[in-house]
């Protein structure tokens, strides 16, 4: 029993290790900022504050997955906000419409990425450098070095609304029910998991640790859910995050696109003579990155309700930390959606905590550095040590 716990931990270190991490630097600044990390309403800002970084940080996954970078996303979601505010503000275009166009157009600045990279096979750091300053430049151009706003209340919902109740009180009872909902259906996944794995006689964990894992999760949801639930209740941003999650988990995790995915990042040459499309494969990866920088950047000027020429600035650092310190590899083919996402979060939390003690901003950036570093280290410790 001991040696398959023992085993089991050692084989998913970079997914355990960074959960640990996350969970221990919650404790530490709830303590130090005396119980306000946890509270209602800075649970819900730390929401808000850091979807379009865990946004950008799922596309930005699966770029290193393939064993590439982006530096453009925080140019190219600057200019798809700019000129969505164009389009709404000046031209008074319906922001649903605006969305899709929106969208679109990070589709075709992916598709021209991708293009460079996967095709006539310049490095990626080239091609999105030069794509960093040139959609940094069409966007103060599109805003001629103004802010453009303000946006029409429903594209601002995007951000800053929240789930409408059926019930009056105190408590967001539809925050209490999906709480619920996503409870039964993670413990029903790891049953099915479970199951799957035993049929294939892998190692699984004895039932007692299963039970009390599955305890403990769904404790720590529905813990953070009543928080949620006792101030305004589900951001409608939470939502878009959920599905984007699920989504590019199920991809990522059981599709023939996914599996292709890491076998391109694990060793290009042994992929693309396997039959993987390795070019094609490149490319949409770039074309899906290209959509989630937009849709970060929609994201972000209807919570700022503003467009501006400093939109999206580090940006693509942040993203390219949140995937790092979730567990993803410099050298490709390794990486999780949920690694992203919780090192998205440990870098949203540190930063709300650190802001919370008053530590200034030059601290702040010096330790997200050492943080990334440390993160890449470990990864590089255990590979040699498994090696």
């Amino acid at each position: 029993m001991l040696d398959t716990v023992k085993k089991l931990f050692s084989s998913n270190i970079r997914q355990y290790g960074m959960f640990i991490a996350l969970a221990l630097i919650m404790v530490f600044f709830q303590i130090i900022t005396d119980g306000t990390l946890l509270k209602p309403l800075n649970i819900t800002n730390l929401v808000l504050q850091n979807s379009y970084i865990l946004i950008l940080a799922i596309g930005m996954l699966l770029v290193i997955i393939t064993g590439h970078i982006d530096l453009s996303v925080g140019s190219v979601a600057a200019f798809v906000g700019a000129v969505s505010a164009i389009m709404m503000v000046n031209y008074n275009i319906h922001y649903g419409v605006a969305i899709v166009l929106s969208l679109l157009i990070g589709a075709a600045v992916g598709a021209w990425q991708g293009f460079w990279v996967a095709y006539v096979r310049i490095p990626s750091f080239i091609v999105t450098l030069a794509g960093m300053l040139l959609f940094r430049g069409l966007t103060m151009l599109v805003l001629d070095g103004k802010s453009v706003a303000p946006f029409p209340e429903g594209f601002r919902a995007i951000s800053t609304g929240f789930l409408p109740d059926f019930a009056s009180g105190s408590t967001h009872m539809l925050t209490i029910i999906v709480g619920v909902g996503l409870s039964l259906l993670f413990v029903v996944m790891e049953w099915r998991k479970r199951m799957i794995d035993q049929r294939y006689q892998l190692d699984v964990l004895p039932m007692a640790m299963f039970i009390a894992k599955q305890v403990l999760i769904v404790a720590i949801i529905n813990y953070f859910v009543i928080i949620l639930a006792s101030y305004k209740g589900l951001p409608n941003i939470f939502i878009l995050l959920f599905a984007l999650i699920a989504f590019y988990t199920f991809t990522m995790r059981r599709t023939v696109m996914g599996r292709h995915i890491y076998a391109l990042g694990g060793n290009e040459k042994a992929a693309r003579l396997s039959g993987v499309k390795t070019k094609k494969m490149t490319f949409w990866v770039f074309v899906n990155m290209g959509v989630m920088a937009a849709l970060a950047g929609l994201v972000f000027a209807a919570r700022l309700n503003a467009a501006t020429p400093k939109a999206g600035v580090n940006f693509e650092l942040d993203a390219i930390a949140a995937a790092f310190i979730g567990g993803a590899s410099a050298t490709g083919g390794v990486g999780t959606v949920i690694g992203a996402i919780v090192g998205g979060l440990v870098m949203g939390v540190m930063n709300n905590g650190m802001s919370l003690v008053g530590l200034g901003i030059d601290y702040q950036q010096g330790i997200k550095g050492l943080v990334l570093l440390l993160a890449v280290a470990f990864d590089i410790y255990n590979k040699n040590k498994s090696s």
